[in-house]
């Protein structure tokens, strides 16, 4: 190594790390830059929360199972790594709200439960005639006078459609992909496109309507909004992991702190080792970046940052077990709603390449913010429990064949109001006291595969324009 090669070390080998070493592998490659790239990741794989089970021809995600179709840069990594021809879109069909023991379709032309055509709202036995009445007075109400200040996702839709709509549809939609509370979650950190909308249309209604492609909207024939790997998510990362051949990559090393030297790093691990950096950037989880950082005062807000504890329950079924058939793809269940589990996916139905011919595959959540205690059950517990509760509605003979439980503790970040000041404000005291260390991941702009691959290669940029 001469005097000129810049070392840049990543920490943490999820899908944001292994985005930044690959997209940084590619800027070297390309402008010849005299790069020296490492990975180093606490456990013995790589991939983070991206797991896949294969057992007897079935197809498990027991992390996520797919990605936005509409948020581009995932599908573009597939396609870089060479499997674009496992891309694979999810089938289309109904999904219900699952409140008072009956499964009730999504009502048609619903974008994240605002509705947008009137007919299928009016004739939907979700809500009673007093909450429709309620909700349609978001037609006439005017727009907030708060300009860009921070409120939460329940405070927002309450105002503008009334509590049974949110609680009955809204809230079990989106509170599903944080597993948060919506009274507690910041609208400008996660949906600040509704915000947008209120602002420039005043009505959410009129304006979900105006701004929302046809082919997005639940009602007709719907367009796709999901892709996956037909092989799995874990193939994809190991593809990923292959084409990192000048990258050194080190699993099971774990950084205990990092410390800055005049103008280096040093990362000392928890076996002792030390490593020099020019340049860091650091993927894991928030709370393991405040461990990592604790001597600087500029992370202190990443202590406070909560995260709840789910678990998913997949399990694998005959077709002849499944007595009463379900039409669809899925439900979620309503905040009202007497069930532990929040929400269940009819996997064999949404992924065709998920379940063998003449089996079926359910995939269920449980635990969410303020009710996580059912992820501690042993796993026993946890299969019987669902399978009281879908029993109230499906009528499901006997036992799985076998079935995956998966605990995500304290793994689940909550943007809560204020998220985006607070992380703009770690960010900045960062660059200041520790210029060349980069912070990108789920605690931070978004938890979907999409949103963590852009950050990893917003990451690539940072660290381009650091070291040049």
């Amino acid at each position: 190594m001469n005097n000129e090669t810049k070392r840049i070390v990543i920490v943490g080998g999820g899908i944001t790390g292994l985005t930044a070493a690959y997209y940084l592998q590619k800027e070297m490659r390309h402008a010849q830059l005299p790069y020296e790239i490492t990975i180093l990741e606490g456990t013995d794989r790589l991939g983070g929360k991206i797991q896949t089970d294969t057992t007897n021809g079935f197809v498990i995600e027991r992390g996520p199972d797919s990605f936005l179709a509409r948020k581009e840069s995932a599908a573009r990594l597939v396609k870089e790594v060479g499997m674009e021809d496992q891309l694979v879109p999810n089938s289309t069909g109904q999904a219900f709200v699952l409140n008072n023991d009956q499964l009730y379709p999504i009502p048609g032309g619903a974008v994240m439960g605002i509705p947008t055509e009137l007919s299928p709202f009016i004739s939907t036995k979700l809500f009673s005639l007093k909450g429709k009445s309620r909700a349609a007075g978001d037609l006439i109400l005017p727009r907030a006078d708060k300009g860009d200040s921070d409120q939460s996702l329940g405070l927002f839709f309450r105002r503008r459609l009334g509590n049974e709509v949110v609680e009955n549809l809204i809230e079990p939609l989106l509170s599903g992909i944080y597993a948060g509370d919506i009274d507690k979650l910041s609208l400008m950190s996660t949906f600040p496109q509704f915000s947008e909308v209120e602002k420039k249309y005043r009505s959410l209604i009129l304006g979900m309507k105006k701004t929302t492609p046809p082919s997005r909207r639940s009602t007709g024939k719907k367009k796709p909004a999901f892709l996956t790997v037909k092989s799995g998510l874990q193939s994809f990362v190991r593809s990923i992991e292959e084409q990192l051949t000048d990258v050194h990559i080190r699993k099971s090393v774990k950084v205990d702190q990092i410390k800055r030297n005049q103008d280096s790093y040093t990362l000392l691990t928890t076996s002792g080792e030390e490593l020099m950096a020019d340049s860091v950037v650091i993927t894991t989880p928030h709370q393991q970046v405040f461990h990592m950082l604790r001597d600087h005062e500029e992370v202190a807000p990443l202590e406070k940052m909560p995260s709840t504890t789910v678990a998913t329950v997949a399990m694998a079924f005959p077709e002849e077990a499944i007595k009463k058939s379900m039409d669809g793809t899925g439900f979620v269940v309503s905040r009202n709603a007497d069930y532990t589990i929040t929400a269940c996916t009819w996997t064999h139905r949404k992924w065709e390449h998920a379940a063998p011919k003449g089996k079926v595959l359910l995939r269920c959540y449980v635990g969410r913010a303020g009710k996580e205690e059912i992820v501690d059950k042993s796993d026993e517990e946890i299969v019987q429990t669902v399978l009281n509760d879908l029993n109230q509605i499906m009528e499901i003979e006997g036992h799985p064949e076998f079935y995956r439980i998966t605990r995500w503790r304290q793994s689940m970040p909550q943007y809560e109001v204020g998220h985006r000041e607070r992380i703009n404000q770690v960010i900045s005291g960062i660059e200041q006291k520790m210029p060349g260390v980069f912070l990108a991941g789920a605690s931070y702009q978004g938890v979907g595969l999409p949103d963590c691959i852009d950050q990893g290669e917003e990451a690539v940029k940072l660290v381009r324009n650091f070291l040049k």
